[in-house]
């Protein structure tokens, strides 16, 4: 039988029944199948595209029973799928007719504000983290969607708000827990497994299922001052050098802002005047002391003559909850392409004002994030990561409802991508690299040649069978 990825499984999912029974057995967790009775709510994942359907799903209670999954997984030869939160938006937190290892019910926090370290199980969401961390005022760089899983995102890298102060989330890992392809668990942190504890920092899920993390986390809120000014797109062009002039000299606290293309949704969050407004904004967290903020970011609210800023102090779980209305589980059909900008000249910014401007989805975004500060200042052999020298992110976020649009906004989305691609190196963020679909020469063009070679012998030796391969895949080397 052969999988969805074209590699030979060693027998067929639906002969699986005696072992999937026994498998049940071993477990404290659940084994779900096609027609059992919450099937259909456990393989439901972010993108509405994607409607895969795994032989089997287990639902893990702890490490204990991963261990037992992924050693199943090896020995039956199965296609293996790992989910945290499923928000990847390529569809790799599932499979057709393999295994789904399912960490949603391992989401404990534990978080030690005199050590300043957060432990963080490897199903836990940064909705999950931001609760319980910001009862001690404290937190970690993580996403901007709440509901996306602290594992898929930290993996590949982890752009959030504070990333201009702290740098990304796996610039801020201390330790992880994982279970490796032979079924053993391994402590990785600078003192044990160093090796391995570098692949993770950016390798993706390529080396294991982590069941635990350790996390620096940062004194950060309760309340932060939250920058979110919307100007009209029509004034794109001087908004965005007004920012990127801003930027080059702003302090470690702000430099964690993007520049977003929207449509104003018809919400009654929004006055009804601006329904329908196509937009920029000039989005952002002073990542210090709230009342030093507003003084702080308010040139960013001057770029031009704004149509609606909702800037102000906020809790910081409430700005962390701020996108999540506009993903909804499996509702939307979504692309998200990525390309990183050595730079942000004029010619660069008129050439994306007008394609972002006009997308075929008023849901789509379109996002130019800025990549300096202390993500730039971490070396490119020191985490898996790769280099550091990007400056900038197109971030092509396409989003739309209808099956029939699919072609068009692939199309947009692929197209935009490739006009920008020759203004850059070519590298992507990892975590939005579309369908994956350029294969090889995209994973190793994010990870950079050195790296990827590096990596490519650890996989080698932590996975040579390649059993952890849905994700942007690192093949084992010689």
């Amino acid at each position: 039988m052969t999988g969805q990825d074209g590699m030979t499984l060693e027998r067929p999912a639906d002969a699986l029944g005696d072992a999937a029974a026994a498998l049940r057995g071993r477990l404290h967790g659940t084994v779900l199948q096609p027609g059992d009775q919450a099937y259909d709510e456990a393989r439901l994942i972010w993108n509405g595209m994607f409607d895969k359907k795994p032989a089997l799903i287990v639902r893990c209670d702890g490490t204990a029973d991963v261990v037992e999954a992924v050693n199943f997984a090896r020995e039956n030869g199965l296609l293996t799928a790992v989910r945290s939160g499923g928000h990847n938006s390529g569809g790799s937190g599932s499979c057709d007719g393999g295994i789904l290892i399912d960490l949603s019910q391992m989401n404990a926090i534990h978080v030690d504000p005199g050590a300043r370290r957060a432990r963080v199980q490897g199903g836990a969401t940064w909705g999950d983290f931001d609760r319980e961390a910001q009862i001690h005022g404290l937190a970690t760089p993580g996403g901007v969607v709440s509901a996306t899983g602290v594992g898929g995102l930290t993996l590949a890298g982890g752009l959030g708000w504070l990333r201009g102060k702290h740098g990304l989330s796996l610039d801020n890992l201390v330790s992880v827990d994982i279970v490796t392809a032979d079924g053993v668990l391994r402590t990785a942190n600078e003192r044990e497994n160093g090796d391995l504890f570098w692949a993770v920092r950016g390798g993706g899920g390529n080396f294991g299922v982590i069941t635990s993390f350790e996390f620096q986390v940062h004194p950060i809120g309760p309340t932060v001052m939250f920058l979110g000014t919307f100007y009209r797109a029509a004034d794109a062009p001087r908004v965005m050098r007004g920012w990127r002039d801003f930027m080059t000299t702003a302090p470690d606290e702000i430099g964690g802002t993007l520049v977003e293309f929207s449509t104003i949704p018809a919400d009654p969050e929004y006055p009804e005047e601006t329904w329908g407004e196509k937009v920029i904004a000039v989005a952002g967290v002073w990542a210090g002391p709230a009342e030093d903020g507003e003084r702080a970011v308010r040139p960013l609210r001057e770029l031009a003559e704004p149509l609606l800023d909702i800037s102000g102090p906020m809790p910081y779980c409430d700005v962390q909850r701020l996108y999540d209305g506009l993903f909804p589980k499996g509702v939307h059909r979504a692309y998200f392409k990525s390309l990183y900008l050595g730079g942000l000249d004029d010619e660069t910014i008129d050439r994306i004002a007008p394609r972002a401007t006009e997308r075929p989805s008023d849901l789509t975004l379109c996002s130019v994030w800025f990549l300096g500060a202390a993500v730039a200042r971490v070396t490119a052999d020191a985490t898996a990561f790769g280099p550091r020298d990007m400056g900038y992110m197109l971030s092509i976020d396409s989003i739309w409802q209808d099956a029939a649009d699919d072609e068009k906004n692939l199309s947009w989305s692929r197209a935009f991508w490739a006009d920008m691609k020759g203004g850059s190196k070519g590298r992507a963020y990892l975590n939005f690299a579309g369908f994956g679909e350029e294969g090889e020469e995209l994973v190793r063009a994010g990870y950079g040649a050195a790296n990827y070679e590096r990596l490519a012998a650890l996989k080698a030796k932590y996975d040579p069978a390649n059993l952890f391969r849905l994700n942007q895949n690192i093949k084992p080397g010689p």
